[in-house]
């Protein structure tokens, strides 16, 4: 995967994202590999990992200093309890989702 290609899909111009970009592609090489668990990725998952470091890039908002809870997942009142869903497990899963059927022919048996 290139930086310079991420930035044209992404329609980035500069280097100022670069270091953000170059750590999405390499979560998402990583990603791909061992969900698959092969030791590189294959021309023909090249679009999918593309289409999922657009989509790490778009929804996660790496490189954001401002502190982002997430959303409320429940609330108590007596003696006061509040707890929150983690946003980035949930579209961590997400991802795999959308992309599991794509990635799913190439993935290899591991004993």
């Amino acid at each position: 995967m290139d930086v310079e290609k991420l930035k044209k899909l992404l329609g980035i111009t500069g280097t100022d994202q670069d270091p953000i970009l170059e750590f999405i592609i390499e979560d998402v090489t990583e990603t791909v590999k061992n969900y698959c668990n092969i030791s590189s990725i294959p021309q023909g998952l090249l679009n999918t990992a593309y289409r999922m470091a657009m989509d790490l890039y778009r929804n996660e908002n790496i490189g954001d200093s401002s502190i982002s809870i997430g959303q409320v997942s429940s609330i108590t009142e007596g003696d006061t309890s509040t707890s929150f869903k983690s946003s980035t497990a949930e579209f961590k899963d997400h991802i795999m989702k959308n992309y599991r059927a794509q990635l799913n022919k190439y993935r290899k048996l591991v004993w």
